[in-house]
C-alpha cells in the first residue's frame, strides 16, 4: 500500500533529499517550498496520509500549518512530523502542545527519518478502528458497515473491497491494485471479479459513493 506524504521544506536541497528518500521507501510524495502553497494543497487534497513540516517557512510557518491541519475535518488525525533547525525546548514543547506527533532537528539522518515516518504510519493504521467516508461508517473490529445510519449486510470479500476503497478514499485504484489489497495477495485470475463485487456493493449501499473512472478503475467519493 502506498501512502501519500506532503513534504513542506523551503530549502530545496533538503526538500529534494527528503523527497527522494521517501520515494525510495515506497511512498507517494507531494513536495512544496512555502506555507501558502502547502495550505492550498492540504485544503484540496484529502488523500495525504502524513505531513513533514519545516517550521521556518515563508508566508505561513510550520506551526501555523500544524494548527490548520488539526482544525481540518479531513486531516485532523493525520500524523505530523516537524523537521526543523529549531532545537530549543520552548519550540519543541509548543509543537507537541499543538499535537505534533514527532519532532526531528536538523541536521538529520534521512534513513532515520524514513524509520520515524514508517512508525507513525504504522501506529496510525493500528489506531484506525473506524473508517468514515461521507455517510458510510465502517467498524473494522466488528466487521459492520453503516450507511446513512442503516446497517448494511456485506460478505467478507465485499467488506474487504469496501475497506480498500475507504482506506484510499479519493484515490483512483485499478482492478489489480484492488485485488492485491482486498485479497491480500497477487491475484492472477480474471480481474473482472472486481466489477462483480463493485456491482453488488452499489446495490447494497444507500450512498452513490463508488465512482467509475473510465479506463482506469474505481474510487470512493464523499470525503
Amino acid at each position: 500500500m502506498s501512502n501519500t506524504i506532503l513534504v513542506v521544506e523551503d530549502d530545496k536541497d533538503i526538500n529534494e533529499v527528503v523527497t527522494e528518500y521517501m520515494k525510495d521507501a515506497g511512498y507517494i510524495v507531494i513536495s512544496c517550498t512555502s506555507g501558502s502553497e502547502a495550505k492550498d494543497i492540504l485544503l484540496q487534497n484529502p488523500s495525504i496520509d502524513l505531513f513533514i513540516l519545516d517550521i521556518m517557512l515563508p508566508e505561513i510557518n510550520g506551526l501555523e500549518l500544524l494548527k490548520l491541519i488539526r482544525l481540518s475535518e479531513i486531516h485532523e488525525e493525520k500524523p505530523v512530523l516537524m523537521l526543523t533547525a529549531l532545537e530549543d525546548e520552548a519550540t519543541q514543547l509548543l509543537s507537541f502542545d499543538q499535537l505534533a506527533d514527532d519532532y526531528v532537528v536538523k541536521p538529520f539522518s534521512p534513513k532515520v527519518l524514513v524509520k520515524r515516518v514508517e512508525k507513525l504510519i504504522r501506529f496510525r493504521g493500528k489506531a484506525d478502528k473506524k473508517l468514515r467516508c461521507g455517510n458510510i461508517v465502517m467498524d473494522c473490529e466488528s466487521y459492520e458497515v453503516y450507511d446513512q445510519q442503516e446497517k448494511i449486510p456485506l460478505t467478507y470479500r465485499e467488506f474487504e473491497l469496501l475497506n480498500t476503497l475507504m482506506t484510499h478514499a479519493g484515490k483512483v485504484l485499478n482492478r489489480q491494485q484492488m485485488l492485491n489489497y482486498a485479497w491480500g495477495y497477487d491475484y492472477f485470475g480474471d480481474e473482472r471479479i472486481v466489477d462483480v463485487h463493485i456491482k453488488n456493493l452499489r446495490k447494497k449501499l444507500k450512498s452513490d459513493a463508488i465512482v467509475t473512472v473510465k479506463g482506469v478503475g474505481y474510487k470512493l467519493e464523499g470525503v
